[in-house]
């Protein structure tokens, strides 16, 4: 992004996500209701959907169907109330609370499957995830199979559906699938036959890779097949793991309203959730995964004030390699970089900068202090004052493409996932490269410009003048302290998230400095900016 008039904000890209089904708002803390069985080991169930919710930002609410008898090593009984008492619980949330999105999980038999359809028809809430519970990992039912037909008449009224492989396989009558490409075909059936989006989940494929897929046949998405890859993690503490997946998927979905960009939030935070899980000791079984795990408290492992930040130096030193050696940036410093190119740079700056205000607005409502608090808001503001300058001084007046650029669409939702990851820490960093970066690139940009003489005559001069700006500069190392006091209050893996988020910014910031040249086509003669 571009620190045109005095700004205090960097470089690149951004547009704010849509609202679920086009119409209800986006919410900081969504308010997600769990419509579930209780596990009283407190692993899965609505207990595992009120910790993901809560983990993910959300507000949880939750409506009971079904009391069990578990632990961490089965399933021993179940109960199912009248679904007369279950219409009661949901009539009396929705008569008082707006509902910003559900989760609806174990259902039990089809009279509660009844009283949940009938209640969706009168509520209709903006975002509907419904996790098919009909079999636990375990291989205890958890629905009667004779209750099965009007469950699969349940999943044209979910938007998402998040079923396990024995489950996608008993929806559809087929066989379990045995394989990745097995599973994403019966994934596209599925969602083709139910006319929604749903969500192949790979955790119990063999191998070390663990991919999830948002699967669509209907054109809601951007794609029929949008896959997320992961890495297996080594463990046997996965009690909960799906329904902690399809409550954070809701939540994240209130707060993004898009599908992959909630799915790129959630499976990093549940990765870290099962990484993390044996640090609980609960059972002797199959444990739970530890959805606070970004929470955890410090050990003894402090660091030192400008540690963590030497190391993000460190990170960062490739890539600024690279962006220096880009022709964009050579171009830029000596005037022969065409003027489409440096159009379809702006014009993403300014998409990018309205959704990175929005970004900056998340860290200030998490901000652990008053004076944190305040620079975000002010650095959020300054981002629309910025994408405002740019429109009315330099696009308005010329024929940019202003279309979302796949470079800053990708590093949005990046950017997107880690305001959603429960971590101020991570949000902090994951946001600093755009000031770090582009504060380093322009001091060595107006330096060269300066060295030259300032040639009269330089297409972008007035523009790398806007480099020197020291009130840019100031808010640059305001972010860093911010981003090294943070790490150390985190903990060790809290850090490592950090640093991954900080490096993965780092990339986009690269790539952002390099789309023109792969997105826009050029003209001969660059002309002056004005």
């Amino acid at each position: 992004m571009s620190p045109l008039a005095s700004s205090f904000l960097p470089t690149p890209a951004n547009a704010a996500a849509p609202a679920p089904g086009g119409s209800a708002p986006l919410r900081s803390t969504p308010r997600v209701l769990a419509i579930a069985g209780s596990d009283p080991s407190g692993g899965a169930g609505i207990q595992a959907d009120l910790k993901s919710i809560a983990a993910n930002g959300g507000y949880g609410m939750a409506a009971i169907t079904a009391l069990t008898a578990q632990n961490t090593h089965g399933v021993r009984a179940v109960h199912v109330p009248p679904a007369g008492f279950l219409t009661a619980q949901l009539e009396a949330i929705s008569d008082d609370i707006s509902i910003d999105a559900v989760k609806i999980g174990m259902l039990g038999d089809s009279a509660v499957i009844a009283a949940v359809r009938s209640w969706l028809g009168k509520a209709r809430p903006a975002v509907v995830v419904l996790d098919p519970v009909m079999v636990a990992t375990s291989g205890d039912r958890l629905l009667q199979k004779a209750a099965e037909e009007e469950l699969r008449e349940l999943l044209p009224l979910a938007d998402l559906i998040t079923p396990n492989l024995a489950e996608l396989a008993m929806l559809l009558r087929e066989p379990l699938a045995n394989d990745w490409e097995a599973a994403l075909a019966q994934g596209k059936r599925l969602a083709a036959q139910a006319g929604t989006t749903v969500l192949v989940k790979g955790g119990h494929l063999e191998g070390g890779a663990c991919p999830d897929a948002l699967v669509n046949t209907e054109g809601l998405l951007a794609q029929d097949v949008v896959v997320v890859p992961g890495a297996r993690i080594d463990t046997r503490n996965s009690h909960g793991t799906g329904c902690s997946l399809s409550s954070g998927m809701a939540t994240a979905q209130a707060r993004l309203g898009d599908w992959e960009a909630s799915l790129r939030a959630v499976k990093p935070w549940l990765q870290g959730a099962l990484r993390e899980a044996e640090a609980l000791e609960v059972g002797t079984g199959n444990g739970p995964v530890h959805h606070f795990h970004h929470l955890a408290p410090k050990g003894q492992d402090a660091l030192a004030a400008g540690e963590f930040a030497e190391a993000l130096r460190q990170d960062a030193g490739p890539d600024l390699d690279d962006i220096y050696g880009l022709d964009f940036i050579r171009g830029l410093a000596d005037g022969s970089l065409t003027e489409q190119h440096f159009a379809y740079y702006l014009a993403q700056d300014a998409i990018y900068l309205n959704g990175y205000s929005r970004v900056l607005s998340r860290a200030a409502a998490i901000a652990p202090t008053e004076a944190e608090q305040l620079f975000w808001a002010r650095s959020a503001q300054q981002c629309l004052e910025v994408e405002s300058e740019l429109h009315r001084t330099w696009l308005s007046t010329r024929n940019v493409d202003a279309a979302l650029g796949p470079v800053t669409k990708s590093y949005v939702d990046h950017l997107l996932a880690s305001s959603v990851s429960g971590s101020y820490g991570v949000l902090v960093a994951a946001v600093l490269p755009c000031f770090w970066l582009y504060a380093e690139v322009g001091a060595t940009l107006h330096g060269q410009f300066q060295a030259a003489g300032s040639p009269s005559g330089h297409p972008y001069a007035d523009w790398l003048r806007t480099y020197a700006d020291e009130e840019f500069a100031a808010a640059t190392r305001e972010a860093v302290r911010i981003t090294d006091d943070a790490a150390q209050a985190a903990s060790e893996v809290e850090r490592q998230a950090m640093r991954l988020a900080f490096r993965q910014s780092c990339r986009y910031e690269v790539d952002f400095f390099d789309a023109p040249r792969v997105h826009a086509e050029p003209q001969s003669v660059p002309e002056p900016v004005r």
